[in-house]
């Protein structure tokens, strides 16, 4: 708790999030509240949360909240998970229902305990959201599923409008930063999700000690995979044990790498110190 206090003193002025308002922030909150639905948005404390709320945007985290790797990013535990939840498709669909939300967004945890990593979880998850919310737009931000393409054609014969997988770091640090998960195998899946139909988007994260041309680099090889929209943010050490911050990232910088995405060829690149994966992903399925 010291170490957090700490951190946020010291953060630069241009990461000082805004306490979130508005009248549909305020009627998702009760929402959420009242029914004891669970977002990665209050879960993760999202400096987005406001106004993505208001927009009619939330992300779900489906497949339980303990993680079979260790990425020194992340705060998500690590561990054992326990047994899918069957009833959780159905559970997420009502929640999507409950708040109303226009653009859902759906991520989970890795699962390299199952052998098919979750895949069948998140296809029937998808399934029934568009059952029940038929007018939603559902974005997906998937794990690495090892790679296996019969795995992530599941969660796209599902019918997602986009598909996100997130190579988080550049390569080079990839190995210090992401547990298990390779950044050339992660390319992969980004170009497997671009050539089978579907929106490729993918994110990192700055301020890990990556070189301009390093994220350069990065961009080149997404556009290369297919990879329509980018995310850009800054990275925030959850506690103490987690990788540390090297350096904070001057908003004039994340402007210049968005002018730059788009000049090599993105649709979109949200680019700024507070953006995360799911920032204005109701935007993104134009792409």
């Amino acid at each position: 708790m010291a170490h957090e206090l700490k951190e946020r003193q010291r953060l630069p002025r241009w990461m000082k999030m805004k306490m979130p308002k508005g009248e549909n922030y305020s009627k998702v909150k009760n929402l959420v509240e009242k029914h004891g639905l669970h977002t990665i948005c209050t879960s993760g404390n999202c400096p987005n949360i406001g106004d993505c709320w208001s927009r009619g945007t939330a992300t779900f985290m489906i497949l339980g909240d303990i993680c079979t790797r260790r990425c020194k990013f992340c705060a998500v535990k690590s561990g054992r998970p326990l047994a899918p939840d069957l009833k959780e498709p159905g559970k997420v669909a009502e929640s999507v229902r409950i708040m109303g939300v226009k653009h859902c967004v759906i991520t989970s945890v890795d699962r390299d305990d199952l052998d098919d990593q979750g895949a069948e979880i998140w296809a029937r998850t998808i399934t029934e959201v568009k059952r029940v919310n038929p007018q939603t737009q559902i974005e997906v931000l998937i794990p690495d599923f090892r790679g296996k393409g019969e795995l992530i054609q599941q969660v796209i014969d599902a019918g997602p409008d986009v598909v996100s997988h997130n190579l988080e770091t550049v390569e080079r640090l990839t190995p210090f930063v992401r547990f298990a998960s390779k950044y050339r195998r992660s390319l992969e899946v980004v170009k497997y999700i671009a050539d089978h139909y579907t929106i490729a988007k993918s994110g990192i994260m700055l301020g890990l000690g990556e070189t301009r041309d390093e994220v350069l680099q990065t961009m080149d090889d997404l556009r290369e995979a297919g990879c329509k929209v980018m995310t850009i943010g800054q990275y925030l050490a959850p506690t103490s044990t987690h990788m540390p911050v090297e350096e904070y990232i001057e908003p004039a910088q994340f402007a210049e790498y968005r002018k730059i995405g788009l000049e090599k060829g993105f649709s979109f690149v949200e680019s700024s110190p507070l953006v995360r994966s799911s920032y204005r992903a109701e935007e993104h399925v134009k792409a």
